[in-house]
């Protein structure tokens, strides 16, 4: 198996000369966007909701490929679409390092190599995967980033649909917990700003996924960028305001999408902070299209 030849690595780890306040000054979002539905699969990791570890062929030993790929399963059996004309995005910090320390420590033990590690070492392979099981052909891409990733893969969501031929993105992030030689990889990214490692179990993974579109055409919730919240937490019932625990966190994917699935049952509208003078987006009930999303899902659930 082989990733699609249409993926495309993009690697955001570049310097990062901008102030904090510079930053919080930027446009993510030129448009709005649509949120057509979220998912999430966590494994190992001790919160609510944790699934056993899906089987996935051909990937082995790490929950990198196998999450990602349940939590991109969730979003397109619920909102299958035209996938000729959907685009997909995976973010990470540092991808499947689970995978990545396996085979580097059989190779320096002098055990026999396993080409499999090889092939699942690059987040691109679950793509490939990904597209050959629902026939997905449009781009796909991975993004290595030291920002936030939720911020990320909006922004990336954004520019993709300016493409004539792209009607939805499929945005999906994962984090991996970690081992001592993934923490020292961590503190050397974070060059002494303070995030430390995740704190997870080496073995727990978490995924969310969300499938985003332009706003109108049956999307129930859109979002769009807002000004940059300048506060340290504690908030209001219509503001998540804290900020990333470490490099490669994910939570505010899982934010967003426990935002989206609260406002198709109440409606309204609801502040998504990634941080303390960072992006923020304001997400947005529209009744009547939530009502024929409702519907849409609840006839998918019945079939």
């Amino acid at each position: 198996m082989t990733p699609t030849e249409n993926t495309t690595t993009r690697n955001t780890n570049t310097t990062n000369t901008t102030t904090a306040a510079e930053n919080s000054q930027k446009t993510v979002l030129r448009s709005s966007l649509g949120v057509l539905t979220t998912a999430t699969a966590t494994h190992g990791t001790g919160r609510d909701g944790d699934i056993p570890l899906p089987r996935l062929p051909g990937f082995v030993e790490s929950a990198f490929s196998p999450l990602a790929y349940e939590a991109a399963r969730q979003c397109l059996a619920e909102r299958p679409g035209e996938r000729s004309r959907t685009a997909v995005a995976l973010a990470s910090t540092a991808g499947d390092t689970t995978t990545a320390d396996l085979a580097s420590r059989r190779m320096v033990s002098g055990r026999v190599h396993n080409p499999l590690l090889f092939m699942q070492a690059t987040p691109n392979s679950v793509l490939g995967y990904l597209s050959r099981e629902f026939g997905i052909t449009g781009q796909m891409f991975s993004l290595s980033t030291l920002d936030d990733p939720l911020t990320e893969l909006l922004s990336m969501a954004d520019l993709l649909l300016e493409d004539p031929e792209v009607d939805r993105v499929l945005a999906v992030g994962v984090e991996l917990g970690g081992s001592e030689r993934l923490a020292a990889v961590y503190e050397e990214l974070a060059d002494g700003r303070g995030h430390p490692a995740p704190a997870l179990p080496a073995d727990a993974g978490l995924a969310a996924a969300v499938l985003l579109g332009r706003p109108g055409n049956g999307t129930p919730v859109s979002i769009r960028s807002a000004e940059a919240y300048e506060n340290e937490p504690e908030n209001d019932s219509g503001t998540d305001t804290g900020t990333r625990a470490h490099l490669g966190d994910i939570q505010s994917l899982f934010d967003l999408a426990a935002a989206h699935q609260r406002l198709l049952q109440e409606g309204g509208s609801h502040l998504l902070v990634t941080g303390s003078r960072a992006p923020a987006f304001l997400l947005t009930a529209d009744t009547e299209a939530k009502t024929d999303a409702r519907n849409e899902t609840e006839t998918h659930a019945h079939q």
